[in-house]
């Protein structure tokens, strides 16, 4: 008969008696002795403190099978290394790719592009709605609207007043990168053919384009070869020649009063921000003393439909919608009929996000065009295209194929303070020279501002505002 072994700290951690299994023990035979039994050698160390020493003798000594002698493992070792970690819940089978609601799921259909509006959708509101009526319209340029957008809280840094200091806070990304490329260029060197290039590549790599990285370079070499230059001077040469090539596009949205419902339709792709811009033109209008309404005509997403509901209901503006999938070009053609009837002064229409290289897409988009110019030939009267800054060159090729299908009249800028190669706008400028009417830089009603050419190309240079 095998002797007994003392179960030492090891032993009593895991409940185990330190018995050694005989080879013919299997799992249902094996038995904990009871205390009685145990030998007085076992009893804990003396003021609690475990005995390490013993347990990593008792450890060493835990009997393992011979190599050759099959059966099961003994108990003691196979629950070692496989006992559950306390606390730690059952991991619930893993599902299929078709449990998930975000596979298998069936398209949204969009409906035909070609079939005839659908002009019988129930309107959101009575089109004699009255937003100066309703008394539960709170304003939207109270102080609490203002912090909740600016996002202002306990752990959060006061922010600058004004626009200016919301310009140069969203541009501050830019405009640090810019400094710290021009900073190393002309801190310990004196000016020459390399540090130019250097200078034009900061600039690309910025997104300003070649023509006015070359006509910077060119601005700040001008008969100061083989001398000094302190960053300070080359960031004012940089600023008056990004001013010098906005200046021409730094154009106001103007609203033809003549002219009613003046209607502004506006474009981008996905995630450029066409449903917030909308919104906040919606604030800025009402603010002037206009009428207002807004028309749903992203059918194919119906957050979009209810983000702008969302910002109708803040501002105090009626807005238009129908059904999810619904015929967009239907929708936009309900919605200037009931602008018209109510004597609205402006209707805004959301669209769609659409890619600009999908002719199917884009096709929509004409269709919009020429239902809207049923009722009024001229309409619309603004298209705005609104891109996402972050894109970067892309714009550029938004931009082109854009114009192809719908008459942008005018370019509005969002997100300048989520990247840092906002130059982007130079170049836009410098190609197209189409008015550039808003810049954004948040997400706040606030941070949407008329774009002014002075103060972005001194925020994009790191200049205060003079």
């Amino acid at each position: 008969m095998a002797s007994e072994e003392k179960p030492g700290w090891f032993g009593r951690l895991f409940g185990r008696k330190g018995q050694p299994a005989p080879e013919d023990q299997t799992e249902d035979q094996s038995e904990d002795k009871p205390e009685a039994e145990l030998p007085p050698e076992a009893a804990s160390p003396s003021e609690g403190e475990p005995d390490f020493a013993t347990a990593a003798e008792d450890v060493a000594h835990v009997p393992l099978p011979p190599e050759d002698a099959g059966g099961p493992v003994p108990d003691a070792i196979e629950g070692a290394d496989l006992l559950p970690i306390p606390g730690e819940p059952e991991r619930p089978p893993t599902g299929t790719a078709g449990d998930d609601p975000a596979h298998g799921a069936d398209p949204v259909d969009t409906g035909d592009a070609n079939r005839e509006p659908v002009v019988e959708a129930t309107p959101a509101i009575d089109p004699d709605f009255q937003p100066d009526t309703q008394p539960d319209i709170q304003p939207i340029d109270s102080a609490a609207a203002l912090a909740h957008d600016a996002g202002a809280g306990p752990d959060r840094e006061p922010e600058a007043k004004g626009w200016w200091g919301r310009l140069t806070s969203g541009m501050k990304r830019t405009s640090s990168a810019l400094s710290d490329r021009v900073t190393g260029l002309f801190t310990k060197r004196k000016l020459d053919a390399t540090t130019l290039e250097d200078l034009e590549d900061a600039l690309i790599q910025a997104d300003f384009g070649l023509e006015t990285a070359m006509r910077v370079s060119e601005a700040v070499g001008k008969g100061r070869y083989e001398k000094g230059i302190s960053p300070d001077e080359v960031r004012a040469i940089l600023a008056a020649e990004v001013e010098r090539a906005l200046e021409p596009v730094a154009v106001p949205l103007s609203i033809d009063a003549a002219k009613k419902p003046f209607v502004i339709l506006t474009v981008g792709v996905n995630g450029a921000g066409k449903t917030t811009t909308l919104g906040k033109l919606a604030s800025k209008l009402r603010a002037e003393g206009r009428t207002v309404m807004l028309a749903a005509g992203d059918t194919f997403r119906a957050a979009a439909i209810d983000q702008l509901k969302v910002w109708g209901a803040r501002t105090g503006t009626p807005v238009i919608s129908g059904a999810q999938g619904a015929d967009a070009a239907g929708l936009a053609f309900d919605a200037l009929k009931q602008a018209s009837a109510a004597g609205t002064d402006v209707l805004l229409i959301d669209t769609a996000g659409r890619l600009q290289n999908k002719a199917g897409l884009m096709d929509e988009l004409e269709k919009i065009v020429r239902v809207l110019r049923k009722q009024d030939p001229e309409a619309p009267h603004a298209t705005l295209l609104v891109l996402d800054a972050t894109v970067g060159q892309n714009a550029l090729s938004q931009v082109e194929l854009f114009s192809q299908a719908a008459p942008v009249s005018g370019l509005v800028m969002t997100k300048l303070d989520g990247t840092a190669r906002g130059g982007i706008l130079v170049a836009l400028a410098a190609k197209f020279g189409l008015p550039v009417h808003f810049i954004g830089v948040g997400e706040g009603v606030e941070d949407l501002e008329p774009f002014a050419a002075r103060d972005f190309a001194r925020a994009i240079a790191g200049l205060e505002k003079d």
